[in-house]
């Protein structure tokens, strides 16, 4: 990565006693702010902590040294240096004084959205979400150079606290050719993003802080458009934007809708549940946790609406590592209750690509489309182990049956799920669901839900009633449909290379979740003569049929139901 910092211009503002120092310490290039308060000691940040830079006490002299050599402050209280992308914030007192300064270090890095180089190929309004100080005004400068210089589209920059393209009225070299609209005050942002629109034709708007329901509401307006966005907003994950009634637009809104008693028993819910309103303004949401780590969310109409479900889903974890490659890990995302604050990701599989979150049934064999510039460098994925890292968690949940409950208490069983530790789960849509499990006497009225189960080839168990016995009775059914057991399976996986672990897996998708679960055939992937022997020593544990097919090298086996 190229680094450009202009750090001598900012230290230039600074009193002798706070410069010098920095002048000569060992870690400046990686300083990340310098505090200025009244009355106190000036303070140097780096990114392994603060230190006193000198045991000098900071006078109305040296604020006054410093503020003589800047611009002047905006009504958001920041100024900057001309033709930098450093940042100066004021602390004011109640009588407007300024009191305090906080010199953020600006810097344009180049390289740094090499991690989602391949997104920008497909044209999605992109929304960044992170903490302050992660990284996302450099990552959105550096996206608007790739726009306009290597892409060459036409991009308009709205710069409300001129952070993006620097103080001054010739913007930073780092945008490229990108254009940028200042504003004059903070609060005519909105107003600003649709002027840019309505006058300048874009291809592209860069948004840095969407804050207001204002900028959200002018952000879908822009979308409406056909305009692409790529814009940022605080927030550590995607449902903190769910929690916020302001930035909520930004994802397709939220609205409460109130279910009828039949269909609230039939869903296993309340009678009130939250559901997205509208298409959501941005397709893709990056979260940044910190500068080396990203998660992505290829979808954030479909993300937005698991989480209200309550579905747990897959994301993309992308890591740059030490050598300049990037790490793309597939992760579960658990949202424990996305009213609270606490969320976490767990299940990391390690995959040489990964195309999206959907899980389908060649999910080992799926792939990143990658179609860099020339001037970018290609991105050296990281190898798999000889040995598939795969968790007991990923696996139970691949191989586990899944089941949609239709007025029985979904609690009930789950509960009873838990007890015996069964390898299913229990899930409130049907579109996902292998088996139904309903009560008698109100299935047998449903006429829609039987052309659905009809349509997607659902297996269908009725109870008579819904006591612990008949569901308990009714789950250990289902369950003979494996007809492998745990042992066979680990007997079979034994001393097996990476391709024959990937091969098993996959032909034990197939069977559990098609032949077995939909009564379907199905065709496997093309494998060579020592695979397709693993292939029909599992097939035949299952007392399945199977039989091969084509032409070398594309030769394959096709699996018939019993």
């Amino acid at each position: 990565m190229l680094i450009s910092d202009d750090l001598d211009q900012m230290l230039e503002i600074l009193p002798d006693f706070i410069r010098c120092p920095l002048q000569i310490h060992a870690d400046r290039k990686s300083l990340i702010e310098v505090v200025m308060d009244l009355g106190r000691k000036p303070e140097a940040r780096f990114p392994q902590g603060p230190e006193y830079l000198s045991s000098r006490i900071i006078t109305w002299q040296d604020l006054d040294y410093s503020i003589k050599r800047i611009g002047n402050f905006s009504g958001d209280n920041r100024s900057g240096i001309e033709r930098t992308l450093h940042r100066i914030s004021s602390i004011k007192n109640r009588q407007g004084i300024i009191i305090g300064l906080t010199c953020r270090v600006g810097r344009a890095i180049l390289g740094t959205i090499s991690i989602i180089r391949d997104l920008l190929d497909q044209n999605p309004s992109i929304l960044l979400l992170g903490k302050p100080g992660v990284g996302k005004t450099t990552a959105i400068r550096e996206i608007a150079r790739v726009l306009a210089d290597e892409m060459e589209k036409r991009v308009v920059i709205i710069d409300t606290s001129n952070e993006i393209a620097g103080d001054g009225d010739i913007p930073h070299p780092s945008i490229g050719r990108a254009r940028r609209m200042q504003v004059s005050r903070p609060e005519l942002q909105h107003q600003v993003m649709i002027e840019a629109v309505e006058n300048h034709m874009p291809e592209v708007i860069i948004i840095d802080e969407i804050g207001t329901e204002l900028e959200a509401l002018a952000a879908r307006t822009i979308a409406e458009r056909g305009v692409q966005l790529v814009g940022t907003a605080h927030g550590n994950y995607l449902d903190s934007l769910i929690k916020n009634p302001i930035l909520s637009d930004l994802i397709g809104g939220i609205q409460y809708v109130t279910l009828g008693d039949d269909e609230a028993k039939r869903r296993g819910s309340q009678k009130s549940i939250l559901e997205r309103k509208a298409s959501p303004a941005f397709q893709v949401a990056i979260e940044i946790h910190d500068r080396h780590s990203w998660i992505v969310h290829e979808s954030v109409g479909q993300a937005v609406d698991q989480l209200l479900q309550g579905i747990n889903l897959w994301v993309q974890r992308r890591k740059l590592v030490n050598d300049g490659s990037i790490l793309i890990q597939s992760e579960q995302y658990i949202p424990i209750n996305f009213v609270s604050n606490t969320s976490y990701y767990y299940s990391k599989v390690n995959v040489k690509n990964v195309k999206s979150s959907k899980t389908s049934m060649n999910v080992l064999n799926t792939k990143v489309s990658s179609n860099f510039s020339k001037q970018q460098n290609l991105i050296q994925w990281q190898q798999t182990s000889s040995v598939l890292s795969f968790s007991q968690d990923v696996l139970q949940d691949l191989f586990s049956i899944r089941v949609y409950v239709y007025y029985i208490n979904i609690n009930q069983v789950q509960t009873i799920v838990n007890s015996l530790s069964l390898p299913i789960l229990v899930t409130r849509d049907i579109t996902q669901a292998d088996i139904i499990l309903a009560l008698r006497s109100n299935f047998k009225h449903n006429t829609k839900l039987k052309q659905i189960a009809k349509a997607r080839q659902i297996t269908i168990y009725t109870i008579c009633s819904s006591t612990s016995a008949n569901i308990k009775r009714a789950l250990t059914k289902m369950l003979n449909l494996n007809k492998v057991s745990n042992y066979n399976w680990e007997i079979i996986c034994q001393n097996v290379k990476s391709m024959e672990l990937r091969t098993l897996i996959e032909t034990r998708i197939a069977i559990e979740k098609i032949v077995n679960g939909k009564k379907q055939s199905v065709e496997l992937l093309p494998r060579n003569v020592n695979l397709r022997k693993l292939q029909h020593e599992l097939i035949n544990f299952y007392n399945l049929r199977s039989r091969s097919f084509g032409e070398e090298p594309n030769r394959r086996l096709k699996v018939y139901p019993d």
